[in-house]
């Protein structure tokens, strides 16, 4: 199949249309897979509930990966259909940017509802200021799991690359706690998700560099709280020259973040999402990476 055909079709998928019901999003098929282990599973010792967590992300995996070969099994041009769905499912770019603006509104309580919708939080007592905080850090976090990742493992491993690292951030987000329940069951879970994430999270952060310069490399220095998930962060508040703090957790030096940060942000996540495009989109095209199988 064609790659960059597969590639454009499933980007002017997410464009115009967006993300698929929920009832057949196979990203949703991830965690409800996820969900019905975890809630089946009766936790007995660390050594045991490691064990029954790797169990439960590979069999979630291995539902990933037949999911991502079932169009090289299928007639033209329904083989096109599925590869073009399945390619989109694990990418969200218009999304993120519908959630995230939702959250632009004078309203408290609109915009802790809204927030609440994209981050795992207690959203309840946080005010205004760490609500606009939690809103760019959310978008900064997301651009490279939703958007730079997925796209990354297309280009080097096709579309099993994409779903499989859709379903290990998927079995992260609802696996990867660090509390009495998820300690050792999600733990597997979640450093394999620190595994993926390596590369793209860095690689996001060089998307940063035409935008904030020297002062993108500081606050990347500063971030050493998360192995991945803060870098991104740092950038965006390096670039936006606002305070993004998690409290107890990171916090990143610079006024306070308002609405019109949050629409600024957005600017910048477009801007990045372009880079990133055009930079796939022409990999694709030159066939330097190697992709879907021919």
């Amino acid at each position: 199949m064609d790659a960059l055909a597969v590639f454009a079709l499933a980007l002017l998928w997410d464009l115009l249309l967006g993300e698929p019901p929920a009832l057949v999003h196979p990203v949703v098929w991830f965690g409800k897979l996820a969900g019905l282990f975890d809630s089946r599973y009766k936790r007995h010792s660390p050594a045991l509930d490691f064990l029954a967590g790797i169990a439960t992300a590979v069999l979630v995996i291995a539902f990933a990966f037949l999911l991502s070969i079932s169009p090289f099994f299928a007639l033209y041009p329904l083989n096109y259909v599925l590869a073009v769905y399945l390619l989109k499912s694990s990418f969200a770019i218009r999304s993120l940017h519908e959630h995230v603006a939702r959250t632009v509104t004078e309203d408290i309580e609109e915009k802790r509802k809204a927030v609440s919708m994209i981050v795992s939080r207690d959203v309840r007592k946080l005010d205004k200021p760490h609500l606009n905080s939690a809103s760019i850090e959310s978008l900064a976090e997301n651009l490279n799991d939703s958007v730079i990742a997925p796209l990354f493992y297309f280009l080097f491993f096709g579309l099993p690359g994409a779903l499989i690292y859709r379903a290990v951030n998927t079995l992260d987000a609802m696996l990867g706690y660090r509390n009495e329940r998820y300690e050792f069951f999600g733990k597997f879970s979640a450093r394999l998700d620190d595994v993926l994430n390596f590369i793209p999270a860095r690689l996001t952060v060089l998307f940063y560099l035409p935008l904030g310069g020297r002062r993108v490399f500081r606050y990347y220095r500063l971030a050493r709280f998360k192995i991945n998930s803060d870098k991104p962060i740092a950038v965006m508040s390096a670039v936006l020259g606002v305070w993004l703090e998690k409290p107890g957790v990171y916090r990143f030096p610079g006024r306070t973040p308002e609405d019109r940060d949050i629409k600024r942000a957005l600017r910048v996540y477009w801007l990045i999402v372009a880079e990133w495009l055009i930079i796939v989109s022409l990999l694709l095209a030159t066939e330097v990476c190697p992709c879907l199988s021919r």
